[in-house]
């Protein structure tokens, strides 16, 4: 690590490599992670309700299975799994079956890459770098899989959430005190708007995953990250998400995913939070 601090050069080619790389991971654990937990929820529905078993294959796994053409299902030799490089090369297309190959793929890679980039500008090549990054690619994940599915996978969250206080017990971004209570908090402030909009429109107005994750951004950023994330991401949610309804002719009542939302202030909150709760301040004439 102190290597790469006195060879910025190498170490950003290193962040950009390896933010490909998980990139194209991220691709496989958004389309198959909820698959297999779908799979496993019927199958355990089954025994529950003493439903006869009946066949139903598994779903691939996320690491053992290799990756194949969504199409005509052709496995895919190394080459034409280089992140970004191969979908370039094959134009977008199967080699085999010359299907159109989904833009999901080389844009998560794309961000995840440019994503990296900025958490080893922002903390270094220390252990700060290697935590930001950490959290932001368990954020992408987290996103691609909420947008696509509406569903937060605990697999996700609680780890997410128990390797921030993890890391604050050497107040590596946050002090234990303030990381245990952004995760409290965090969890109390979602669940209390989830109780009080059920109490009064008998609907569920926000998933038991959304609390989870804001817990979790919570233990990475404390207490003091739980507004602005909130307010950051009611506001860009209010606005994005009616302008989708509105290009796709779809009432008010229909549900989106808030996890998105949530993931993405929480990532600019910890990423720049201090320096926008100051922008705040001074931009409003407040003292502090």
């Amino acid at each position: 690590m102190a290597f790469l601090d006195t060879q910025p050069a190498l170490g950003y080619a290193l962040a950009a490599g390896l933010g490909a790389c998980v990139g194209s991971f991220i691709n496989v654990v958004v389309l198959r992670l909820p698959l297999r937990m779908q799979w496993e929820w019927r199958k355990e529905a089954r025994e529950i309700l003493e439903i006869p078993e009946v066949y139903e294959p598994a779903p691939p796994g996320i690491a053992v299975e290799p990756s194949h053409c969504p199409h005509c299902k052709a496995k895919l030799s190394w080459y034409e799994n280089i992140p970004l490089l191969s979908w370039i090369a094959l134009r977008g297309k199967c080699r085999h079956c010359h299907a159109p190959i989904s833009k999901q793929y080389p844009l998560v890679e794309l961000v995840t890459l440019l994503l990296s980039l900025v958490c080893v500008w922002r903390f270094g090549f220390g252990w700060q770098g290697f935590g930001a990054l950490v959290f932001t690619w368990s954020l992408v994940a987290a996103v691609g899989i909420d947008a696509k599915h509406q569903l937060l996978p605990d697999v996700i969250t609680l780890p997410l959430l128990w390797l921030g206080l993890l890391a604050a017990t050497d107040s590596l971004y946050v002090t234990p005190k303030k990381a245990i209570m952004g995760a409290a908090v965090g969890y109390v402030v979602l669940w209390l708007v989830w109780w009080l909009y059920k109490q009064f429109t008998g609907k569920n107005g926000l998933g038991g995953g959304d609390f989870k994750l804001l817990a979790a951004i919570g233990a990475w950023t404390g207490t003091a990250g739980l507004f602005p994330t909130i307010l950051l991401s009611s506001f860009v949610g209010a606005v994005l998400g009616s302008i989708s309804l509105k290009l796709q002719q779809r009432g008010y009542d229909t549900r989106i995913s808030f996890g998105p939302y949530l993931a993405v202030a929480g990532w600019i909150v910890f990423m720049w939070g201090p320096e926008l709760v100051a922008w705040y301040y001074n931009t409003m004439g407040f003292r502090r």
